[in-house]
């Protein structure tokens, strides 16, 4: 992609719940966005996943050409792609049908156009393979749901130019994502990864017998989660190393982490019997909530922390503009 093109026309391929969620967003940002999908119904699923994201996306705020009316959708992803400066990947996780995806993709878009995908399952290396301009394609994994999460994963295959890795960032960075550059290709990528560990240790747990399922959930939720959603890790523990920081922190708790590591649990699969306790005891957890209701009290929640995070961060830019600061 050229450093000086703009992203002004998205082409989302695959209007699943990922492909959906991205479409609204970039609909919010101003875009105009072609959407395309051989699925039934699929054009009829996308606009109304789009009306009931909108509400969110106007509490997050419109950009000033926002408008739903900018989407069009044809089931031809020749046509789809043909004046795309930025293509939204989101088909199935099968290998073989991703390569011949991304070499059909690359045939149908503009040279000088990115085509980033929203794969957590497969590597770019293996999805570039067989393009003639390998060069030009990312992997920009999303959190769902994309419209509200702003986390964006940006990995490299083996073929991407480095141009292209800056000029995806850059790109997101300027509709309000926080993309994070994955310098390494590792299956899961990274928040995956960390999801997957966490949770290893909640069904070993639970399998133990030391909690159920709704306080495996209440402890990270009510405990770690909270100061997760306001920090990272690294800089929590910075902070628990109280006026000495991360370097007292390290001299001071590392060992006893260490400890914990060895007796984390090392179980490599799901159970039948643990399986069974995880789906009852969500299933008693929820209540008679539905799956809608669910999304529904995640996403307000969401769209709180979100809102007050962003005008903490708009204080701290103030005064770091002022050239004042906060005491520690």
């Amino acid at each position: 992609m050229g450093k000086n093109k703009e992203v002004r026309k998205i082409a989302i391929v695959g209007t699943g719940v990922i492909g959906a969620s991205w479409a609204a967003l970039y609909l919010a940002r101003g875009f105009k966005v072609t959407a395309t999908d051989p699925a039934p119904n699929a054009e009829a699923n996308l606009r109304t996943f789009i009306d009931a994201a909108w509400k969110d996306l106007t509490v997050i705020g419109l950009s000033p050409n926002a408008s739903r009316e900018h989407l069009q959708f044809t089931t031809d992803m020749k046509k789809a792609l043909a004046d795309a400066d930025l293509v939204q990947e989101n088909g199935p996780e099968r290998q073989d049908f991703k390569i011949k995806l991304f070499a059909d993709m690359d045939a149908a878009t503009p040279d000088d156009s990115i085509i980033a995908s929203s794969s957590s399952g497969l590597t770019m290396s293996v999805m570039q393979s067989a393009c003639k301009h390998p060069e030009r394609c990312v992997t920009g994994h999303p959190f769902n749901p994309p419209h509200v999460i702003p986390l964006v994963e940006v990995v490299a295959g083996a073929k991407t130019s480095a141009e292209t890795v800056e000029r995806v960032i850059g790109f997101y960075e300027s509709i309000g994502k926080k993309p994070i550059h994955v310098r390494k290709e590792v299956v899961g990528h990274v928040a995956n990864r960390l999801q997957a560990a966490l949770y290893r240790e909640i069904v070993y747990l639970i399998e133990l017998g030391v909690i159920d399922v709704a306080d495996g959930d209440t402890a990270v939720c009510w405990g770690p989660g909270l100061r997760w959603g306001v920090m990272g890790p690294n800089l929590l523990f910075h902070l628990g190393g109280g006026q000495g920081g991360m370097q007292h922190f390290l001299a001071q708790f590392t060992g006893p982490l260490a400890a914990w590591w060895k007796d984390l649990g090392k179980i490599t699969e799901f159970s039948p019997e643990v399986k069974q306790t995880l789906l009852e005891g969500v299933l008693k957890e929820a209540g008679n909530r539905s799956i809608e209701e669910l999304e529904r009290e995640r996403d307000t929640m969401l769209l709180e922390l979100l809102a007050s995070r962003s005008k903490d961060e708009k204080v701290a830019e103030a005064a770091m503009a002022s050239g004042g600061g906060t005491q520690p």
